[in-house]
């Protein structure tokens, strides 16, 4: 028997059954002089979706939609590395192997998106949110059926929540002014993904207006 499926983005993002999460917005990410100092990652980009994903959080929260806080955490002594997450972390560009140290500074969420009551933290050690955490139990517990994912980088943990996101049977959405990456060029690959492969692309304007039951143009859609 074919399964019902939810056709359009005002069905998938029903706060009733619907979690935003918010990857990796932490101080080591986002600010130059914490962990990214001295590696040449433009964070330009990052910071200016934070007064639109400070929004999209609010909005969340004010519909009623769950809000899960995801953060990458380095456990000392490498207790968190394998040997091949290592060997990459050092040859890939703009890394540093002890960023988001656990009980450092750079560890915790930037203060603008800070975890409020009622909402959720979960703490991995790789790119994907899913992997070796309680997440997928947590959103099962609540009904869950569309993850919103958003935050940064857009190519690397965003992406890899996204897609095991989706083979866990969640719709997918990414407001593409809510996500940043480093690299315009990659960003806009995994963007295209998403439309591809995996879900929909919106934006922050799009889901608050379709919570609060405004009609959104076509042009507002394009956007």
């Amino acid at each position: 028997m074919e399964p019902t499926i939810l056709p359009g983005l005002a069905e998938r993002i029903a706060p009733a059954h619907t979690a935003l999460l918010i990857v990796d917005m932490q101080k080591d990410f986002c600010i130059e002089t914490m962990a990214t100092a001295g590696t040449g990652r433009d964070l330009s980009r990052t910071k200016a979706i934070i007064p639109s994903l400070a929004r999209l959080r609010r909005g969340a929260r004010d519909a009623g939609a769950l809000v899960v806080h995801i953060g990458f955490l380095t456990l000392p002594h490498h207790l968190s590395d394998g040997g091949p997450w290592l060997a990459q972390r050092r040859r890939s560009p703009y890394a540093n192997e002890a960023i988001a140290m656990e009980g450092s500074e750079g560890a915790e969420f930037i203060d603008e998106l800070a975890p409020e009551d009622g909402e959720v933290t979960v703490r991995k050690h790789r790119y994907s949110g899913f992997a070796g955490t309680s997440l997928d139990l947590i959103l099962r517990a609540r009904g869950v059926r569309t993850c919103i994912v958003a935050g940064v980088s857009t190519n690397v943990c965003v992406e890899s929540t996204f897609r095991v996101a989706f083979d866990l049977g969640y719709y997918v959405v990414v407001p593409r002014d809510a996500t940043a990456s480093w690299s315009r060029e990659l960003g806009e690959a995994a963007l295209a993904n998403v439309t591809h492969r995996f879900g929909l692309v919106t934006t922050v304007d799009e889901i608050i207006a379709l919570w609060r039951g405004v009609p959104v143009t076509r042009a507002e859609r394009q956007a």
